[in-house]
């Protein structure tokens, strides 16, 4: 079997890691799978040199569309045009694509119109929110996957509502949570780390992208002040985007408890995650890591596609009111937090399960 993997984004480069790794034990194992690895180039990330994809074992990719910028209908576009190229020079028997992001959708569409099979990791997820761009990716992708493999069983119920098959879904876990254990013995302390005289447990993390929160001048003075005002004199780090670094000094907006430092590398951020407090976020992916490594997190959003890292792990859905990040920062003071625990089959070997299963279709 060969199979085309996709990634468009750096996060994306996380979750077909640990795939790349399960082919290639395969592979010594006797069976007959192969893989090519294309970088649709949806996401310029400075970050992405030979050493991150070293730190992940896994090899630079085979190709890279360079498919990034324009409007969202204008890097779909770049995508459709430049994989085509691709598979058509590349034939595979499968395409495999993760996770939510334009170049999943994009290049799902174009296998299907090139008779070739799609199988979609992280199938089924749903915040309900049509506003999100992600949310269309996720229901256009879905709507013409062959092989579903689901993080959780909700995400199976979500797809057998749709008129999925049963026959077609797999259980599978979550592939983002093998790289987090098979990295986390590697975790970097930041080079800011003594500057700013943290200590295990004694400061908070803050990650803010998303436009309803960044993009309006009432809302983000507003969240700045709710937490220089309720953390308790702790520091709060917080490795902003260029973007929303840029509306903060648009909005003349002023800190002083908050620290603003780059974004930061995958070992590093997350050395930063395991330590902290706590963690405030609009970020889906982080309230998975933060389950798994049981940190109290605060999600500054009105829905979530990961509802497991509300109901069992320890993430608490707060939406878009200020007022409602005071409560509960004051809860995580008082030692009120939920402990949480780890969803079903979030154990480090989801991709071995994918591949075992990709190997008997």
């Amino acid at each position: 079997m060969k199979i085309t993997l996709i990634a468009g984004a750096r996060p994306n480069f996380m979750k077909i890691a640990p795939i790349i790794h399960a082919i290639q034990e395969a592979q010594k194992a006797g069976k007959t799978i192969t893989y090519r690895l294309v970088h649709t180039g949806q996401h310029y990330d400075k970050k992405m040199s030979g050493d991150f994809f070293e730190q992940l074992s896994i090899p630079e990719p085979d190709a890279n569309l360079e498919a990034g910028g324009g409007t969202q209908a204008e890097q779909t576009g770049a995508i459709m045009i430049r994989f085509e190229k691709e598979l058509t020079e590349n034939p595979a028997d499968l395409v495999l694509v993760v996770g939510d992001v334009t170049s999943t959708m994009a290049c799902a569409i174009t296998a299907q119109k090139l008779h070739t099979k799609v199988a979609h990791v992280e199938a089924g997820i749903r915040s309900g929110d049509w506003s999100m761009p992600e949310e269309i990716n996720r229901l256009i992708t879905d709507s013409i996957t062959n092989y579903f493999f689901t993080t959780t069983e909700s995400a199976g119920n979500n797809l057998r509502k749709s008129g999925i098959n049963d026959s077609q879904i797999f259980f599978v876990g979550n592939t983002m949570i093998d790289t987090l254990k098979a990295q986390e013995k590697s975790f970097t302390k930041p080079s800011f780390w003594e500057e700013y005289k943290l200590s295990v447990g004694n400061y908070l993390v803050l990650t803010l992208h998303r436009p309803s929160n960044v993009d309006h001048e009432v809302q983000l003075r507003a969240l700045v002040k709710v937490m220089e005002e309720n953390t308790g004199g702790v520091p709060v780090i917080f490795p902003v985007h260029p973007r929303t670094r840029a509306r903060m000094e648009s909005f003349g907006i002023q800190i002083n408890n908050i620290k603003l430092v780059d974004p930061m590398s995958y070992l590093e951020f997350n050395y930063l995650v395991k330590y902290a407090k706590g963690v405030i976020t609009d970020s889906g992916g982080i309230t998975e890591e933060t389950t798994v490594m049981g940190v109290p997190c605060m999600t500054l959003r009105t829905s979530t596609e990961r509802p497991e890292t509300c109901t069992i792990g320890t993430n608490e859905l707060l939406g878009s009111d200020p007022s409602a990040l005071k409560a509960a920062l004051d809860k995580l003071f008082r030692g009120e937090w939920k402990k949480g625990a780890i969803p079903d089959l979030w154990d480090g070997n989801t991709a071995k399960r994918i591949v075992e299963i990709l190997s008997k279709l």
